[in-house]
């Protein structure tokens, strides 16, 4: 199986990487830059380019049968500041893409959207595959239209494809300071004595997924017999802002002081994901519990102490 990992030097990306390499598949990384919390893989090759650069991207579609797209210039929470930049860096990019990998003879392309955003406000709770799709964001709206596509392309040039709807993935070498991945910034914020931020009064409700069982759903799906290409990929557990700061402090056994600030409008209250499809169709199941994903977590960041 010849891989390309369009984003493969990400966190989520280098992760992947890490389990196609030991899976023994010819893996290829198109990336903007290096990695700064690991090495690169004797075993990969990786070409260093813009996800706007489709001249490049031609040749890093060279003799590949699957890709996975893991690229997003925008987050959720700032994504409203500008939709138009949101939809010609993202929804416009991904068009040219698409066009190359039906010119390049790629077999598939594996996507993962947003199990966060693209639902909206939760009409039931936890959120199945068919529930009506009513982002409030720009960032949901752009991966819902790329989803559109993705069955658009199918259905014109036969570009089969798999959707994976991926609650909030946190752990190792996801990045301590931005503004995604609430149990990764608060142990560094912890890990930084720095308090915690909080917006709201903290009973959000997410769904945390250990990224390691993330990665894992997305090997999966590289499964040419699937009919099934749409699937919410999440712990099936939710877990209040308030609830994740306790079990941090029993896992790291100190204390930290905690902020909290006035909500935004683009927090939705509650989101957690129904994964009972993903269970059934791929086999797949979550198998990292949150207070254990929470150590690794901690664990890898104490070691990252020098960089700061």
């Amino acid at each position: 199986m010849r891989t390309l990992i369009i984003g493969g030097n990400g966190f989520i990306g280098s992760h992947l990487t890490n389990l196609l390499v030991a899976k023994n598949q010819s893996v290829r990384v198109y990336n903007h830059s290096l990695n700064p919390y690991l090495k690169p893989l004797d075993e990969v090759e990786y070409i260093y380019g813009d996800f706007g650069d489709q001249d490049l991207l031609k040749i890093a579609l060279k003799n590949v049968d699957i890709v996975y797209q893991l690229v997003s210039y925008t987050i959720p929470s700032t994504s409203n500041d500008n939709p138009i930049g949101d939809v010609n860096l993202n929804v416009i990019n991904t068009l040219k893409f698409l066009e190359n990998c039906v010119h390049s003879s790629v077999q598939k392309i594996i996507f993962p959207s947003s199990g966060g955003t693209v639902y909206g406000l939760p009409q039931q709770l936890p959120i199945l595959e068919t529930h009506p799709t009513e982002p409030i964001c720009s960032y949901g709206i752009t991966k819902i239209t790329i989803e559109k596509y993705l069955y658009l392309y199918n259905y014109l040039y036969g570009l089969d494809y798999s959707i994976l709807r991926i609650a909030n993935p946190y752990g190792p070498r996801q990045n301590p300071t931005g503004k995604l991945g609430a149990v990764t910034v608060f142990l560094n914020r912890i890990l930084q004595r720095l308090p915690i931020q909080i917006w709201g009064n903290g009973e959000i409700v997410r769904d945390y997924l250990y990224i390691l069982d993330v990665v894992q759903a997305l090997y999966y799906v590289q499964n040419p017999n699937l009919t099934e290409r749409l699937f919410n990929i999440g712990s099936g557990q939710g877990i209040s802002l308030n609830e994740l700061l306790e079990k941090i402090r029993q896992v790291i056994q100190d204390d930290f002081k905690v902020e909290y600030i006035q909500g935004r409008k683009v927090d939705i209250p509650t989101n957690v994901l129904d994964i009972t499809k993903a269970k059934n169709i791929l086999q797949w199941q979550p198998t990292v519990q949150i207070e254990t994903g929470i150590q690794e977590t901690w664990q890898w960041l104490k070691n990252l102490q020098v960089y700061y």
